[in-house]
């Protein structure tokens, strides 16, 4: 298959083009810019204005004391800047590799698969690659779209919701997230099995924070019952820090039900015989379509994808474990 020559190699654009663009846009002035790279101004002054033909249109407006970009220029200064810094990363991916490290690879996921299947994946793959450097952090699926929007993480486990800009974004779906409601180990209700939405109502929680998705959820759930609902509650979002205030208190608290089994098996909470309808959206691998992942980052998804093969292999065994304690 043919495909057309992309318009900047038949333009012949030159690297020193996109750093005098990003020198100008950041100074403001052709001379300072032109300082920047060593060249003499009127050598900047010929390079830009050979841009500018390439382009078609002015890039910059003259001032009297400088240069402003307009639009055309702004744009062209931002895809300047991100094949600028993708070759730089590519010289720092080469210098690892002949360093004798394999690479690295950023990673942001949503709290529930922090907890359940991302550390089997992550574990998996520093057996495999012990010199591929990883780094994880936990955040809301807001924070890390953002993150990842910016070039600061190359993988996302997390959710694109309604509100979300999807079009510069590729998703491969991963798993649903159901929850559920935990408590103390010997909390009064683990002995009742006819819970109701009003019995739920009554108690006191711990829940996340106002304007989180999951607290419009658990809000609503009781709405819809025509249920008030809990005035008695706690706001807290790290999953330790709840279990930890369960132990102390007679509250309950809502789950990812993946969370909730694993600090069950634990010995740590239980789960309570009350089945809830604030089920979370479905989370998967989020990449950015424009940015070819690295080889440690592709096989980093290679091993999250198995990752939650395993976990609905051995969840039924995990829950008949659960049960009989």
């Amino acid at each position: 298959m043919i495909t057309a020559t992309p318009w900047f190699i038949r333009a012949r654009l030159r690297t020193r083009h996109l750093l005098l663009l990003t020198a100008v846009g950041e100074e403001g002035n052709i001379c300072r810019a032109a300082e920047l790279l060593n060249m003499s101004q009127s050598a900047a002054s010929r390079l830009l204005t050979d841009l500018e033909d390439i382009i078609g249109s002015p890039l910059f407006d003259r001032l009297p004391r400088g240069v402003r970009a307009n639009w055309y220029g702004q744009t062209m200064i931002r895809h300047a800047r991100i094949a600028l810094d993708s070759l730089s990363e590519a010289a720092d991916e080469i210098d690892l590799f002949k360093s004798g490290r394999t690479g690295q690879v950023n990673i942001g996921t949503i709290s529930g698969p922090a907890i359940s299947f991302v550390p089997r994946a992550v574990a998996r793959v520093a057996e495999k690659y012990p010199l591929v450097k990883i780094q994880l952090q936990v955040e809301s699926s807001d924070r890390l779209l953002e993150t990842l929007q910016a070039g600061k993480i190359e993988v996302m486990v997390g959710r694109l919701l309604e509100r979300h800009e999807k079009s510069n974004f590729n998703y491969q779906r991963l798993a649903d997230e159901p929850v559920c409601a935990v408590v103390r180990k010997g909390h009064a209700l683990l002995e009742r099995s006819d819970i109701q939405i009003h019995d739920l109502a009554s108690a006191p929680w711990i829940v996340p924070q106002v304007g989180s998705v999951l607290r419009h959820r658990f809000e609503l759930m009781f709405r819809e019952a025509s249920c008030p609902s809990p005035t008695q509650i706690i706001e807290a979002a790290s999953p330790m820090v709840v279990t930890r205030l369960l132990e102390e208190t007679n509250y309950l608290a809502v789950f990812a039900k993946d969370v909730a089994e694993y600090y069950a098996a634990c010995g740590l909470i239980s789960i309570l015989d009350a089945p809830l309808s604030c089920n979370m959206d479905s989370f998967g691998i989020i990449t950015r379509k424009d940015w070819l992942l690295s080889p440690a980052a592709s096989t980093i998804c290679a091993a999250l994808e198995e990752a939650v093969a395993d976990a609905s292999r051995i969840r039924r065994p995990l829950l008949r474990a659960i049960t009989a304690v």
